[in-house]
């Protein structure tokens, strides 16, 4: 249906554009272009990668509570009621935090959203910002993107301004790069017009926000260490409740064998 209604527009367009000879027209191909930018390749395998990490983790959580639900299915006839409530209720728990692990990673203003905003967005801009610079100077009245869903009939090589796309983000990059490379002189310079008392304030100051970052940095660490301990106090739980059930399970088999040897005799 939105197809349907761009190829519709996009007709009604072209018509005026041809009763008008002095409409003028061009089109892009953004994926062409972002694949020409190499800021937005890196910015993209950084997104990849994350997202790969997040995958693998989720699964490893999902395969870990499948492992849990057959482990109860397989036992269940030997264990008591309050066990098995105490294993389904373990497994709800798991279940309820891979949900939630999952909607912090890709939900709607998850993990994945905010980085590919924050890594993949600016360079989209630049793209539009560029667009918006060559349409007002060349004066066209419309400019589609050839690799949106806008469906283009037929497209005249002349003109396709992608490659003028490009070109241009290139030049702002590199005077932004000079731009970076004469600010940092600049300071350079500063810091070396600084008095001794300054430049002690200046590392005072330097000192303290890296103390700041180290504190929370180990604040950080002891909060993982007692989440482990917590993990490793209710493995070890675990591993007591299955070592008495085995016994509870043994002796049972036992005192079966005899009960049946004694009817035997």
């Amino acid at each position: 249906m939105k197809k349907s209604i761009l190829s519709i527009v996009l007709l009604f367009i072209t018509t005026i554009a041809l009763g008008q000879r002095s409409q003028r027209i061009a089109y892009i191909d953004m994926e062409y272009i972002l694949q020409n930018i190499p800021e937005y390749l890196e910015a993209q395998n950084s997104l990849d990668a994350k997202v790969e990490k997040w995958k693998t983790k989720l699964d490893k959580e999902a395969r870990a509570i499948e492992v849990l639900k057959t482990d109860l299915t397989n036992e269940k006839a030997i264990l008591t009621t309050d066990l098995v409530v105490e294993r389904e209720e373990d497994i709800t728990i798991k279940q309820e935090s891979l949900r939630r692990l999952e909607s912090l990673y890709f939900g709607p203003n998850g993990d994945m959203y905010n980085l590919r905003k924050q890594l993949i967005k600016p360079i989209q801009d630049q793209v539009y910002n560029a667009v918006q610079s060559i349409a007002s100077r060349k004066k066209y009245d419309f400019v589609f993107d050839k690799s949106s869903e806008l469906v283009m009939l037929y497209s005249n090589k002349k003109h396709d301004i992608s490659e003028l796309i490009v070109k241009i983000i290139n030049i702002d990059q590199k005077k932004q790069q000079r731009s970076d490379k004469i600010a940092e002189k600049k300071a350079l310079l500063k810091n070396e017009s600084l008095t001794d008392s300054q430049k002690d304030k200046i590392a005072q100051k330097e000192a303290l926000r890296k103390k700041k970052q180290n504190d929370r940095l180990a604040k950080i660490k002891q909060i993982e260490e007692k989440r482990q301990a917590k993990l490793k106090q209710r493995a070890d739980a675990r591993k007591l409740l299955k070592e008495k059930k085995d016994a509870l399970r043994k002796a049972q088999e036992e005192a079966r064998k005899e009960a049946e040897a004694k009817k035997n005799k």
